[in-house]
């Protein structure tokens, strides 16, 4: 691009070092190479104005048009020759230009100067700098001529940008991220048909699954049609039902007869089966009455394993007894009307003993007092116990009041060796044993807070330093 001098008489930079010394010998250029017009005088108020206009009627100053810049930068020969000898810097030079010369060169630098811009030869209307020509050319110009690299059609530049993202030929990935790339013209076939992420309708259960785990669905579909196991006549079954088909309707699966349990081995077709157990009542009944002979043992040996773990060989009993108002009234309605305390034993392997209690009374204390006894049952391990049976009992009966101290009545007694009631006992053990008829009165067990909440608690307590267990 050819400048005028006009245009590159603006942009021009010079060096720091320039002094502004005018009769300076090492001066490369004037601070003020040119003439500049006398100072304009200072503008007076509009009377004087007039009064001046009346004194002096200069003539109009013509007015002349300036059509050559270098009248106004050169008006001598010895300014233009001091400018024009100026070292100056390219007007690139902030672009990494490092020329520098006289300004009379500054022309002939630009018209060659690979930072400064000139228009595109393909006319494109840019301006770019020569340096980026060749890129330019190559790569943005907009009228340069382009192939695709995947049609191998020729376009401009412009064209080609719009092409570019549209190219049929151009291979791209799958829209699906299946992983395979396609031609985009393609890519609507890939999806329908090839593509192993394209979702498939089971034909079987009606759901949707992607291609590749379709397979995968079909080994546990419930609707998949199998044969069965058993190869009977039936055509396939649905996965889901081969077991009720098993249970109910397949004619080759070998069934164990009903009565297995009771004893009977019978094994066989279905059809076989309901003849078997049509000609076997007889029998099954027989194996049914010793399945149960055989049960009713295991279960009286499963309630005195129970029985064992919950006696209380402790040698105290806490006997709780609820309801007491309507056990009362019973009793009160009923003659010799007695309530048994579960059996306790003195230690693991002591004396086995059992509490009751006449809420009415009996013998002398019949009608108004409670009446409390002991007596001693069969044990296990009565052959290895000394006899009689010599220890203290005593019988509390508790106060359930408010206070931390539990407050009652109490009564003890020591056995007499004489007693029948303390000797080792048969296996039909007295139905009486040995106590207090009297323990306590209806009109006491009223007056003060023994029942609460309608519960008495009464306890048995064999002394444990007369125990004399093996």
């Amino acid at each position: 691009m050819v400048r005028s001098l006009s245009q590159w008489t603006k942009t021009l930079s010079f060096p720091a070092r320039i002094s502004p010394n005018r009769n300076s010998k090492e001066c490369n250029v004037n601070v003020h190479p040119i003439t500049l017009p006398p100072p304009t005088p200072p503008r007076k108020s509009q009377n004087q104005h007039q009064q001046q206009s009346s004194q002096e009627s200069p003539s109009p100053q013509p007015n002349v048009p300036i059509t050559e810049i270098s009248q106004i930068i050169y008006p001598d020969p010895d300014s233009e020759k001091a400018i024009m000898g100026s070292l100056v810097f390219c007007i690139h030079h902030k672009q990494g230009c490092k020329w520098s010369d006289e300004l009379r060169k500054l022309k002939a630098h630009l018209n060659a100067c690979k930072h400064d811009a000139v228009r595109c030869p393909n006319k494109c209307g840019s301006q770019i700098p020569r340096v980026m020509m060749a890129d330019h050319l190559a790569f943005t110009c907009i009228q340069r001529r382009a192939v695709c690299e995947f049609c191998n059609i020729e376009f401009t530049g412009q064209g080609l940008e719009e092409h570019t993202g549209t190219c049929s030929q151009e291979p791209i990935y799958c829209e699906a991220k299946c992983g395979v790339r396609v031609l985009r013209g393609r890519m609507s076939v890939h999806r329908v048909k090839d593509c192993v992420k394209r979702m498939r309708r089971c034909v079987h259960c009606n759901r949707e699954f992607s291609a590749d785990t379709l397979s995968a669905h079909g080994s546990s579909c419930p609707r998949s049609p199998v044969p069965c196991p058993q190869r009977c006549d039936m055509g396939p079954i649905p996965r889901s039902e081969i077991d009720t088909h098993l249970r109910e309707e397949c004619k080759a699966l070998t069934i164990p007869c009903s009565f297995r349990d009771a004893g009977c081995s019978f094994k066989g077709p279905r059809h076989l089966l309901e003849n078997h157990i049509e000609s076997s009542i007889g029998s099954h009944l027989s194996l049914m009455v010793s399945l149960s002979s055989r049960q009713e043992k295991q279960i009286q040996a499963l309630k005195n394993t129970v029985s064992k773990l919950s006696t209380n060989y402790t040698g105290t009993l806490l006997w709780k007894v609820t309801d007491w108002a309507a056990k009362m009234v019973e009793a009160k309605s009923k003659d010799g009307l007695e309530l048994i305390s579960p059996p306790f034993y003195t230690s693991q392997y002591g004396y086995k003993l059992q509490a009751s209690m006449f809420l009415n009374g009996n013998g002398p204390g019949e009608g108004t007092h409670v009446s409390v006894y002991i007596k001693v049952l069969p044990g296990e391990y009565d052959a290895l116990l000394k006899w009689p049976f010599g220890h203290s009992i005593t019988f509390t009966l508790f106060e359930q009041g408010a206070c931390g101290s539990q407050g009652g009545v109490a009564e003890s007694f020591v056995p007499d060796p004489t007693w029948e009631n303390f000797q080792r006992p048969s296996t039909e053990p007295d139905t009486l044993g040995f106590g207090f008829p009297r323990f306590i009165s209806h009109e006491l067990l009223n007056r003060r807070p023994f029942v609460r909440d309608d519960t008495i608690f009464l306890r048995v307590k064999v002394d444990p330093s007369k125990i004399v267990a093996v």
